[in-house]
């Protein structure tokens, strides 16, 4: 008996008796809380995805001018895109990329303001918004340099497509007529089939990453994993949302792109949501 004593005892104080996820002793004696891969992810169902729409609806109406402010920046991006287009109109279909990149990004103050609403008698704050990033700042970097390759890569893949199925660069006052000319039937799919892989691969990887780093101060590998695992578990669910997240940015940018001011916003507290609902809540 006194030998077993002796084996579990420490120099300074009582015996530790702390393990790791195998079982086995933690290093240090300190015990860790558990891992982001062992969290279990909700199963969804596909009325989810409008439940997070009608949320993030609600969230909007809830502070309108945080919700307004980060939709003028999101209709400041699609005029930012359509002055590419009209200056260099074979790069906008590279460029394009860019937008579903920044968005997630550009959502993090909305991101901050849903999880302030969920305080009781907490009322979110703009300039909180514009530093949810602070935190994180470190982790966010690494996400978005990651993100930031894709897109790169995406861009390069669009130009190489374009170079490879025109002999020329069209000029604007040609491209549409180009782009729907039966002849180029063979682009249209090309493209399309490389931004589909290039869009899946990103919106899988960052679908709940961004919130759930600001949320859980995880790391971005962690984060990026754990948005692949969702997406794994609920395909079907997941791809609707992706569908309706693109057909309602496709129509809030007609006309003039004033519909971001609402659906920009909209769309970024119902991430929230999703994450909300995805994930676990942190004890």
């Amino acid at each position: 008996m006194a030998d077993v004593l002796h084996a579990h005892a420490t120099p300074n104080g009582p015996a530790d008796h702390s393990v790791d996820d195998a079982g086995q002793p933690a290093a240090g004696g300190q015990e860790r809380g558990p891992s982001v891969f062992s969290l279990e992810l909700a199963t969804l169902s596909t009325a989810d995805p409008l439940r997070w729409l009608r949320r993030g609806w609600e969230d909007f109406r809830a502070c309108p001018r945080i919700g307004l402010f980060y939709g003028l920046c999101f209709f400041l991006m699609g005029h930012a895109l359509l002055a590419v287009f009209q200056n260099a109109p074979a790069y906008v279909l590279a460029l394009s990329a860019g937008f579903l990149l920044m968005g997630p990004f550009l959502c993090l103050g909305l991101y901050d303001a849903s999880k302030a609403l969920e305080i009781h008698d907490h009322r979110p704050s703009l300039r909180a918004s514009l530093q949810a990033w602070r935190p994180t700042k470190s982790t966010m970097a690494i996400f978005a340099g990651v993100l930031l390759i894709l897109e790169m890569l995406w861009g390069r893949a669009s130009l190489v497509v374009f170079a490879v199925s025109f002999n020329t660069l069209p000029e604007k006052a040609n491209l549409l007529a180009m782009l729907i000319d039966p002849e180029n039937i063979g682009f249209l799919i090309t493209y399309t089939v490389v931004g589909a892989v290039f869009a899946s691969i990103i919106f899988t990887t960052s679908v709940i990453s961004i919130p759930m780093i600001m949320d859980r101060k995880v790391d971005a590998v962690s984060a990026g994993l754990t948005s692949i695992r969702a997406c794994l578990q609920n395909p079907g669910v997941m791809l609707l949302w992706g569908a309706l997240i693109t057909g309602i940015i496709l129509l809030a940018m007609l006309p003039l792109f004033l519909g971001l001011f609402i659906a920009g916003p909209v769309i970024g507290h119902a991430t929230w949501h999703a994450y909300r609902q995805i994930v676990p809540a942190a004890d």
